[in-house]
C-alpha cells in the first residue's frame, strides 16, 4: 500500500523508519519530511498544517493510508478531511483531538467522569486568574489552554512567578490565541512518566512505557522544552502502576469520549505524575510523544503498520504487540539558545560515523535539511535524536553518548544526564 506520514520531526523520522520496514508498505511519502527522513521516504514539500494541499496530494497519488504525526493538523481536522474523501488515516478527529487542543476540555472531562487529575480552575481574565493564584498560593501550575508547541506551561514555585506567567500569556500574548484562556491547577508532587496506548474508539492497547526530560539543562534545570531526551522502559511504571493507569485513567477516558459522541481513535499519550495516591493525569497528547516515540519504536518487535490500521478500523480487541526486552535511550541535540532564539543553517558533520553500522544506534533527524552541496544543516531548535538500545538503561546511555561525542556540530548542545532517574534505581 501507499502510505503518507505527515510531519517533519524526530517523531516522524522514527515513524517513517518503522513503517518503511513493513511488508505492507510498498511506497512511503512524508510531508514535509527532513534530511534524515529522505533516506526512508520520498519527501514532499507540503507543510503539515496545509490540509488543502495534503488532501490534493493524497488524491493525486492515490494514497491508501495516512499517518498524522504532529498535533496541529489533528486539531485542525486533517483526519476528518481525509475521511470525507474516503481515505483512512491514523489519528483522532478534530472533536476528539480537543483532548490536547484544549486543556480546559480535558480537565472538565476528567471532573465529569472521575478521572484522577490535579484540582483546577479556568480563566479568561487575568485579574480573576491572579486572584485565584493569591488565594491558592504556590507552588502552582499555569497552563495556556490551547496548543503552544510544548511551551505553554509554567510550573511556578512562587506566587510572583505564577503572576508573571499569567501576564506573559494574557497580556503579553506569548502563546497567541492558545493563551487567551488559562488553566491553573494544583502542583502535583511525584515523578513524571509517559504512558501510551493505541485506541480504536472502544479498546485500548498499552504500549511500552517511557520517561521524558523536559528541562533544558542537566539536573532538570533551566526552562521547559519540548523534550531533551527520553528512555524506555520507565522503571517507575511497575506492572501495578500500568494496570492502575489503564483502569483509572485510559479506559475511563476512552469510555467518556465515546459517551460524549466523539470516540477516540489513534494514540493516546498520557503525561502522568506518580503521586503517593497513585497515577494522576497531568495532560493528554493526541499523538506520539517526541522524543518518547523514538525510544518506544526502537523497542517494538512487531510490525507497527497493521497496529495503526487496526486502530483506525476498530480492530484492536484481537491485537497484540511484541517488544524487545532491551532498554532504549535517546539524547536530543539542540541548537544553542533553544528553547529561546537560535541560529539555523549551521553544518552538522560526521553523522555517518557517529551512527556507525550498528543496529543498536540510530540517529533520528528532528530539525535538519540538505544543503546545496549535500551537507546536513540544522533547521530547527531540536535537531537530532541520538538513540541507542542495550540490555540496560546505563549501557544504552553509554552507547548514545559515545555516538553524540562523534558528531561534529559546535553550534549544538545536549544534556549529559539523560536517564539519571532510571540509573538511580539501577
Amino acid at each position: 500500500m501507499k502510505v503518507l506520514v505527515v510531519g517533519g520531526g524526530g517523531r516522524e523520522h522514527a515513524l517513517c523508519w518503522t513503517i518503511a520496514a513493513s511488508p505492507l508498505c510498498h511506497k512511503l511519502y512524508c510531508a514535509p519530511g527532513n534530511a534524515g527522513i529522505a533516506e526512508e521516504a520520498e519527501c514532499v514539500p507540503i507543510a503539515a498544517e496545509d490540509a488543502e494541499a495534503l488532501v490534493a496530494f493524497v488524491q493525486k497519488e492515490a494514497i491508501d493510508y495516512v499517518v498524522v504525526g504532529p498535533e496541529a493538523p489533528l486539531v485542525l481536522g486533517l483526519v476528518d478531511r481525509l475521511g470525507e474523501i474516503g481515505v483512512k488515516a491514523f489519528g483522532p478527529s478534530a472533536a476528539a483531538a480537543q483532548l490536547e487542543g484544549s486543556k480546559g476540555f480535558t480537565k472538565d472531562l476528567c471532573a465529569k467522569y472521575g478521572i484522577p487529575t490535579a484540582a483546577y480552575a479556568r480563566f479568561t481574565e487575568a485579574a480573576a486568574a491572579k486572584a485565584y493564584v493569591r488565594e491558592e498560593g504556590a507552588p502552582i501550575v499555569v497552563k495556556a489552554d490551547g496548543l503552544a508547541a510544548g511551551k505553554g506551561v509554567t510550573v511556578a514555585m512562587t506566587e510572583d512567578e505564577a503572576l508573571a506567567a499569567i501576564d506573559e500569556a494574557m497580556a503579553g500574548g506569548a502563546f497567541g490565541e492558545a493563551g487567551a484562556e488559562l488553566v491553573i491547577e494544583a502542583f502535583l508532587e511525584g515523578e513524571e512518566a509517559s504512558f501510551f496506548a493505541l485506541v480504536d474508539g472502544e479498546t485500548a492497547l498499552p504500549l511500552a512505557t517511557a520517561q521524558d526530560h523536559k528541562r533544558a539543562y542537566d539536573g532538570d534545570e533551566g526552562p521547559n522544552t519540548g523534550g531533551m531526551g527520553a528512555y524506555s522502559p520507565a522503571p517507575v511504571m511497575t506492572q501495578d502502576l500500568i494496570d492502575q493507569t489503564m483502569e483509572r485513567i485510559i479506559l475511563p477516558t476512552v469510555a467518556a469520549m465515546k459517551a460524549e459522541g466523539m470516540p477516540y481513535k489513534g494514540v493516546l499519550y498520557a503525561g502522568l505524575m506518580i503521586t503517593d495516591k497513585g497515577p494522576e493525569l497531568i495532560e493528554y497528547n493526541v499523538r506520539f510523544g517526541d522524543p518518547e516515540c523514538q525510544v518506544v519504536l526502537m523497542r517494538l518487535m512487531s510490525d507497527l503498520l497493521p497496529a495503526l490500521i487496526a486502530s483506525t478500523d476498530g480492530q484492536l480487541a484481537s491485537f497484540d504487540l511484541r517488544w524487545y526486552e532491551e532498554a532504549a535511550l535517546t539524547v536530543v541535540m539542540a541548537a544553542k539558545g533553544y528553547p529561546g532564539a537560535y541560529d539555523k543553517g549551521t553544518v552538522i558533520r560526521n553523522l555517518d560515523h557517529a551512527g556507525g553500522n550498528s543496529d543498536d544506534v540510530k540517529i533520528f533527524h528532528a530539525g535538519t535539511k540538505l544543503g546545496a552541496e549535500g551537507e546536513i544543516l540544522a533547521n530547527g531548535g531540536r535537531v537530532l535524536n541520538v538513540t541507542a538500545m542495550a540490555p540496560s538503561i546505563r549501557q544504552a546511555q553509554e552507547r548514545a553518548y559515545a555516538a553524540v561525542d562523534k558528531i561534529d556540530w559546535p553550534e549544538g548542545f545536549c544534556r549529559r544526564d539523560i536517564g539519571w532517574r532510571a540509573l538511580e534505581r539501577e
